[in-house]
């Protein structure tokens, strides 16, 4: 079996940013650049005041104080969005407000104690010719508002990526059987709705392909609407275990499928699969509602981050005091299900990680209170409290370029 690390890396060996188009910028908040961006002009574009003042000559106010009055004519005013008519020359002014442009001759706002100050200079936050966004940059709120200061108005972003998904399993249901979930005969498809929302929120366009039975045919069935459905990624919960009804690994051969890999070492998680399937990248994740997200976690979401043309596309790791004695079962690299937070009230004692409770991969509220993982390399069969571990926190925004667990 391959390590968490090498996993990931084989699964992205074999998967590209997906390809782009231009979208207005209100549509492109999240996306990807797929292009450098140069400005096509100076920012700000002239010589403008940053404040409310009088725009003068250094020379004419730089001695000028409470001993040392100077007298200067008022030759215009110039309000934003306006343009001054007249240069100033010794001992004039022209009254300006925010933003304007200076008129020509001036170099400073106000008085003597602010020479040279208060102005803002062409240029000064771009220049043009010069590249403002790389290629690979993330668009947040600032990044489009650069852009929109430049007037571009429909970058080129990587497309979001459609990731059909789907669960499979006689006893799982979905919530219109409520009836059957709440009497105890079936379980409810509660992966159905996590898959959902962490393909949301990384990016991708969830697309359900629904619930297939434990047969062959229904898998089948459900598989081939991945590729009529344009899913630029297939992930199926379930089924890709060793059991008498797991069947997603056969299907996925004799639809032409080709599998690269088959089980990883580790827990919770152990029975994970990846392959082509028509060309197109496909995840097989456990059934287990806690195996799935920490898998998701772990692979699939790196792999929809790369889609979307991340250049990192792995959450880091940071090092945490355990905060509780552990004991492990098998020797497998452990994904623990922890809080981590700030040691003492001032919040100075660096990173503590405990435990949510109980670690059963079906026990989905762990995840719940989780904020992280911890992780536990597959030689300590124990840990002491007080050693320090790695931790993958489930919020945190930095992100690194090769898998760091």
């Amino acid at each position: 079996m391959l390590t968490p690390t090498e996993a990931a890396r084989l699964i992205l060996q074999h998967i590209a940013p997906l390809s782009a188009a231009r979208r207005p910028l209100r549509e492109a908040l999240d996306r990807v650049l797929a292009e450098d961006v140069t400005s096509p002009i100076d920012l700000p574009a002239w010589d403008n005041s940053a404040m409310d003042g009088y725009a003068a000559r250094a020379a004419d106010v730089e001695r000028a104080g409470p001993e040392r009055k100077i007298t200067l004519a008022v030759i215009e005013a110039v309000a934003a969005g306006q343009f001054p008519t007249r240069p100033i020359g010794p001992g004039q002014v022209t009254r300006i407000f925010t933003g304007a442009p200076l008129p020509a001759g001036a170099d400073t706002v106000v008085t003597g104690r602010d020479a040279r100050k208060n102005v803002r200079y062409r240029g000064e936050d771009i220049r043009k010719g010069e590249v403002v966004l790389g290629a690979g940059t993330p668009l947040g709120p600032a990044q489009l508002g650069v852009l929109a200061s430049i007037a571009h108005a429909t970058p080129l972003v990587h497309d979001a990526p459609r990731v059909a998904f789907m669960g499979s399993g006689d006893e799982i249901v979905d919530l219109d059987r409520a009836d059957d979930i709440l009497s105890g005969n079936k379980v409810a498809s509660s992966n159905s709705y996590t898959l959902d929302a962490l393909i949301r929120r990384t990016g991708g366009i969830p697309v359900d392909l629904g619930l297939a039975r434990d047969t062959k045919q229904s898998l089948r069935e459900h598989l081939a609407q991945a590729r009529a459905r344009g899913a630029d990624l297939v992930v199926t919960t379930a089924g890709v275990s060793v059991g008498e009804h797991d069947f997603v690994r056969e299907v996925l051969t004799e639809l032409g499928g080709e599998i690269k890999l088959w089980r990883i070492a580790m827990r919770p998680g152990a029975p994970v699969g990846f392959g082509l399937l028509s060309g197109k990248p496909w995840i097989g994740l456990p059934g287990n509602p806690v195996s799935a997200m920490v898998t998701f976690e772990l692979f699939v979401r790196p792999a929809l981050r790369r889609l979307l043309g991340y250049r990192l596309p792995f959450r880091r790791t940071v090092p945490v005091c355990v905060g509780e004695a552990i004991k492990l079962g098998p020797k497998l690299r452990h994904f623990l299900r922890a809080v981590v937070q700030p040691e003492g009230s001032g919040g100075g004692g660096g990173l503590t990680a405990r435990l949510t409770g109980p670690q059963g991969s079906g026990i989905l509220t762990s995840m719940a209170r989780a904020n992280a993982l911890l992780i536990v390399p597959e030689d300590r069969p124990t840990v002491a409290a007080g050693e320090i571990l790695p931790a993958l926190l489930l919020d945190d925004p930095s992100h690194v370029a090769e898998a760091p667990f």
